[in-house]
């Protein structure tokens, strides 16, 4: 981030939505959002803070240090059956282009902005296991292993550890 605003305003009652990220902080966010343009001689892609899927400090990603921006829960995506449980085998090109949506909690953002300017409290928490909506991740691979980005309103069911 070479330059960041100071928030938004919420567009019903006045009050600033902070920006989560600071200069410096490196971000990840989605492969269609942004605009490239030039600032001070320099190519660079502006973006809203609501395109922020993570941030972390740092060149690299890793577990340690990558925080899911807002609502989003950074699910560890678990490798894909190829065998029913009753003993049928998929073929793995079939799974090819199947999306997993199921996964365990790895890192979970501070939750959604409320109008007030409060953070509502995330309905997981590290550890759970978790089932979302189809399709609706964000993968990203940190530190050689896959990850999905899910919205909280995303998930469809969560069992506690």
């Amino acid at each position: 981030v070479v330059a960041a605003g100071p928030g938004k305003l919420h567009p019903h009652t006045g009050v600033r939505i902070t920006n989560p990220v600071t200069i410096g902080d490196s971000v990840l966010f989605g492969k269609f959002d942004g605009h490239d343009m030039n600032y001070n001689e320099e190519p660079v892609t502006m973006i809203r803070d609501d395109d922020i899927l993570l941030y972390y400090k740092g060149v690299r990603m890793t577990l340690a240090n990558v925080i899911p921006c807002r609502d989003y829960v950074l699910v560890a995506l678990e490798k894909q059956k190829t065998e029913t449980s009753s003993g049928i085998v998929v073929a793995e090109t079939v799974m090819r282009d199947y999306q997993p949506c199921e996964g365990k909690v790895a890192k979970v953002g501070e939750g959604r902005m409320t109008s007030t300017g409060e953070f509502s409290q995330p309905p997981v928490k590290e550890g759970d296991r978790v089932k979302f909506k189809d399709y609706a991740g964000n993968e990203v691979k940190i530190e050689g292993k896959e990850y999905s980005l899910v919205r909280m309103v995303d998930i469809l069911s969560a069992l506690p550890v």
